[in-house]
C-alpha cells in the first residue's frame, strides 16, 4: 500500500468583499469551502470541474501561494498551512508548481540557464561551477538541447517553454508537482507530447502529481484517481476507471455526458443542466448543486451532504446514497 504524501482536510478559502467608504467587509466569496482528499506517493490525482469551481485556488493553497482561511494541509504528516515563512522556504524544494501559461511564468529578461539555475541558488544546493552541468542535464531530460540555455523564452514555442517550466520544477528533485492547467494553452498535438513527458518523468523521478484541468480526456489519460469539484466543494472522488465508467454524482454524470466520445457506440445521453452556476458569494443552502440537479428532492435544500465512501475507493457527496 502506498504511503500518504498529502492529506487535505476541511480546506477553505474565503475572499472578503469590501464595500463603502471605510471598505468594511460585507461578505465573502467562498472560493473553496471545505475540501478534503489524500494523495499517495507516486500517484497522480486529477482535479476537474467548471471554471470557477475552486480547483486552481485549491492547488495554490497547497503550494502556499495563497494562505488558507481554514483547514489542514498535511505534507508528509506536517501541517504546511501553519508553518512560518522561513520554515516554508526550506520545505518548498519538496513541492513545486507548473503554471498554465509558460509565457507569463518565465521571466522574459532572463536566459534559460538563469531561470533553471535560480532554484539551486536560492536553496544553496549547487555551486556556480556545478550549475551549468545541472542545467544541461535538466534540459536534456525534458527534450531540449544544451545550447538552448543561452537563449531567452521568447525564442521558443509554447510547448518548448512549457518544457522549460517543467525542467525548472524538477530542479530541486521534488516529491510533489502541482500542475495547474499545464497543457490547456498548447496545441492538441503538443499537449500529447507534454503529457507523455510528464508520465515518463513520474516514473523516472518517482513523482506525485496533482493535475488540475477542465479537459476530461486529458485527466482520464494521466490520472490514477480523479476528484470532481463544484462550487468550491469536492462532490466525487474515485479511481479514474471507476469514475469514468460509473459516475455516481448527478453533476459528474452531466459533466461526462458533455465530453465528446471517439466511438459512436460509446456516446452518452446528453444531460443538459438548467440554470446558471450560483455565485460563490451567495452559495445555496444544503447541497451546492441542488439548484441545478435533475434528481434533487426536498432534503437537498436543507442538508449539505458529506463526502462518504459508497463502494471501495469511490466517494461521493450526495443524499441519493
Amino acid at each position: 500500500m502506498s504511503e500518504t504524501l498529502l492529506e487535505v482536510t476541511g480546506l477553505k478559502k474565503y475572499f472578503p468583499i469590501k464595500s463603502g467608504f471605510l471598505r468594511r467587509t460585507v461578505g465573502h466569496v467562498k472560493a473553496v469551502d471545505g475540501v478534503s482528499f489524500t494523495l499517495n506517493a507516486g500517484e497522480t490525482l486529477g482535479i476537474v470541474g467548471e471554471s470557477g469551481c475552486g480547483k486552481s485556488t485549491t492547488g495554490r493553497m497547497i503550494m502556499r501561494v495563497l494562505d488558507p482561511t481554514e483547514g489542514q494541509i498535511l505534507f508528509e504528516g506536517r501541517d504546511i498551512a501553519q508553518v512560518a515563512p522561513a520554515q516554508l522556504r526550506r520545505l518548498r524544494k519538496d513541492f513545486q508548481m507548473i503554471f498554465q501559461d509558460p509565457n507569463s511564468s518565465l521571466n522574459p529578461k532572463m536566459k534559460i540557464r538563469d531561470l533553471i539555475a535560480e532554484p539551486f541558488l536560492i536553496h544553496g544546493l549547487a555551486s556556480k561551477t556545478d550549475i551549468d552541468g545541472e542545467v544541461c542535464r535538466l534540459l536534456q531530460t525534458v527534450g531540449l538541447r544544451e545550447s538552448d540555455r543561452f537563449r531567452h523564452p521568447h525564442e521558443f514555442s509554447g510547448g518548448q517553454r512549457q518544457r522549460i517550466s517543467i525542467a525548472r520544477a524538477l530542479a530541486l528533485n521534488p516529491k510533489l508537482i502541482v500542475a495547474d492547467e499545464a497543457v490547456s494553452a498548447l496545441d492538441v498535438s503538443i499537449q500529447s507530447q507534454i503529457l507523455n513527458l510528464m508520465v515518463e518523468l513520474k516514473r523516472q523521478y518517482n513523482l506525485s502529481y496533482m493535475f488540475i484541468s477542465h479537459n476530461l480526456a486529458v485527466v482520464k489519460h494521466i490520472s490514477d484517481r480523479v476528484g470532481v469539484m463544484y462550487l468550491g466543494t469536492m462532490v466525487e472522488l474515485a479511481s479514474a476507471d471507476s469514475l469514468f465508467r460509473r459516475p455516481l454524482h448527478p453533476y459528474t454524470e452531466a459533466l461526462l455526458s458533455a465530453a465528446p466520445q471517439p466511438k459512436r457506440s460509446a456516446v452518452r445521453e446528453r444531460i443538459v443542466l438548467e440554470g446558471d452556476v450560483p455565485s460563490p458569494a451567495k452559495p445555496p443552502s444544503g447541497c451546492p448543486f441542488h439548484t441545478r440537479c435533475p434528481k434533487a428532492f426536498d432534503r437537498c435544500a436543507l442538508e449539505r451532504p458529506a463526502l462518504k465512501e459508497i463502494t471501495p475507493g469511490h466517494q461521493v457527496a450526495c443524499l441519493l446514497y
